[in-house]
Parts: C-alpha cells; structure tokens; sequence
C-alpha cells in the first residue's frame, strides 16, 4: 500500500509541476551551479546518490539521506576546471539532534570566475588606450543549503531550505530563495528507493542591476543590451532512484544505483526528451573491500550531439572513476569525472574529506 501511494503522489506532483511551470516564464538552466554535484564518492558514482546518500552530503543530494548519519559530520571539497580559470567549493556540517532521531545540516556551494579583466574604460575619450583602467572583478554564484531530516520507520524525510546569491562584480546581484524536499524508503535491508524534488514549487532570483551612466553609454556604443532589474525562475526538477546492497562475503560488497533526473524547463539534449518533459539516467557502482577501501564508476550525461566532421549525430556518454578510503573518522574520496559535459574531454581530479567526530560505517 504504501509503495503505490508513493507512486499516486510522485503522479500529482508532476502534474502539478506542470500546471506551475506553463503558468510561469521560467528559464531554463537557471541557478545550474547547484546541479554539478558535490563530493568525490557521488562524482565518481556518475552523481547516481537520490537512493544511497547517508552522509553529510546529503544535504545537497536528498535531505532524507540525513537520517543515516549518526555523529557529527563534516565535509570540505575544492575543484577546479578551464586550467583553473572556474572554481568550485563545497563545506557541509550535519548535527544529529533528538536522540539521534533528528538531524539538522547546513552546505555551502561556490562556483566562481575570479580577475576577470573590465576593459569597459580601456579606451580614453580621444581614442587612446589606457591599461591603467582596466580593473578585475569576480563572477560567482553561491548557495546555502538548511536542512532538516526526520526518520518515521522505514521512511526518512527530508526538506532544504535554500539561499542562493549570485553576483558579477558592481554590475549586478541576485538574492533567491527555493525550498527542496526529499525522502527514502527502505523496502528490505539491501533494496533502498528515493526521491528528490528541487527548487518546488519553483525558485526565485531577483536580479538587480548598477550601470554608471558612463558604463550605459559605453555599453550602448558597442550595440551592447542594457539588462534591466527582473525576476528569474527556476523550475522544479524530479529525481527518482534506486539501490541495491550486494552482499558478496563478509569483506566485500558491491553497491549499485540507478537515478533518473526529469526536468521542466524545457526540452534539454538527455536521453529522453520532450517538450514536458527531459531525462536524464544516471547510474553507479560502488565496490569496498572490508568497508575500508572502495572502487567507483559512474556513468551519466547521455546525449547526443553533433559530429564536426561529417555532420553525423553521435551518441555520447560521460565515464566517471573514483576511490576512496577511509581511517578510522577520516574519509578521503577521489574522482576523475567531467563537468557535466561531453564531446569536450574536459575531466578533472577531484578530492574530498570527510571527518566524522565518532567513528563509524556510514557507506
């Protein structure tokens, strides 16, 4: 009964997410900062972590998953990409409260393009060219993730309250709010199923604008569009998945995940799309010896895309590799993985830790 009741209410919230998202001017891929996944064991497991996430990362990845951590924990991971040009961090505390039965959580993403050259009073009213005015900003986006999880059973619940800011030097800023909900159900000790909706109903961005009258007039001269204060929505996005345990020995295990990540702002290059609806699989596999050391690979972003040379369309898949190892209440992950891309080639490797304040098995 209660496995087609989640099925009844997964139906209504899309029809409701579609109800939302025709009645609104969303756009798509907006605030997708927060959708390149955070630490080194998801990243290597192709980002597939709806079902399997129990630590402090699920903070980002389903608030439900809170429920599985047991003592504090904390999380840190730096990455970079373009030579180092983008930047992209991740810190995560989740505290368990009430006798265990609770668990409280705050994340803190950023992904930022810092120096970037403002060449807006490079060029002097006579016509001459003045390096001293060409002066650096920063482009960055942030987001702050609260969390809160409850455990009823073989149910866990979750729900993020999110604050996002984004800004590009003085010209412009934004402040946003969005809320995400999530659950896990335990059907037996190796089977898991989650659920994850982002950004629900939608989540708002107000931008706002500062361009001197200098700046303006500059801008104008080169046929460039004066942007104007406005409200950016980001529609919700479904992610439905599924784990198994398998139990190989008593030493060795073998963890597998399949995700399937449905959007609504449009039709994206997944999959499966449509004009309601896109999706995109992800799946993951996790194999520890002794819960001690542990060997990863992922596989997500299944597209296609055009060949250059022919012109034919190719199908293409993004491979992710991890490991990881844990000592005692230190946990050090590592993953070769993409940024959320293909047809590029452009991996990088990312390390992440996590320290937990008891020592525990949390994988």
């Amino acid at each position: 009964m209660q496995r087609k009741n989640l099925g009844l209410l997964l139906f209504i919230i899309i029809l409701l997410q579609s109800g939302i998202v025709s009645a609104q001017n969303v756009r798509t891929y907006s605030n997708e900062f927060l959708s390149l996944g955070v630490g080194a064991r998801a990243l290597g497991m192709g980002n597939a972590q709806t079902a399997v996430v129990n630590d402090v990362t699920a903070g980002y990845w389903n608030p439900a998953g809170l429920n599985g951590v047991e003592s504090t924990q904390f999380s840190a991971m730096h990455a970079e990409w373009f030579a180092g040009i983008s930047k992209y961090d991740y810190l995560g505390i989740a505290i368990p409260i009430a006798d265990n039965s609770r668990t409280i959580g705050i994340s803190a993403l950023r992904f930022g393009i810092d120096d970037i050259p403002n060449t807006l009073a490079l060029v002097n009213d006579d016509g001459s060219i003045n390096y001293d005015n060409v002066s650096a900003f920063s482009s960055a986006d942030y987001g702050f993730l609260f969390s809160y999880a409850q455990e009823l059973g073989p149910i866990r619940l979750g729900a993020n309250a999110k604050l996002i800011h984004r800004r590009a030097g003085s010209f412009a800023r934004a402040w946003g709010i969005g809320l995400d909900l999530g659950a896990q159900y335990a059907i037996s000790e190796d089977l898991t199923l989650g659920v994850t909706l982002r950004d629900f109903p939608v989540s708002y961005n107000s931008w706002a604008y500062n361009f001197t009258a200098e700046e303006k007039e500059i801008l104008q001269l080169n046929d460039n569009i004066i942007p104007i204060n406005t409200v950016e929505l980001t529609a919700s996005r479904l992610i439905v998945g599924g784990a198994y345990n398998w139990q190989i020995s008593d030493k060795i295990g073998l963890l597998s995940a399949l995700d399937f990540d449905f959007t609504f702002d449009g039709k994206r290059n997944t999959l499966i799309k449509s004009n309601f609806t896109s999706i995109a699989p992800r799946l993951g596999l996790e194999f520890n010896y002794d819960q001690f050391i542990y060997l990863r690979a992922g596989f997500n972003n299944m597209q296609q895309f055009t060949n250059d040379t022919d012109g034919s369309n190719v199908f293409s898949i993004q491979p992710n590799l991890g490991l990881g190892i844990r000592i005692k209440e230190l946990s050090i992950d590592y993953a070769f993985t993409g940024l959320n891309r293909v047809g590029d080639s452009l991996y990088s490797n990312i390390i992440s830790l996590r320290f937990d304040l008891k020592s525990k098995n949390n994988y």
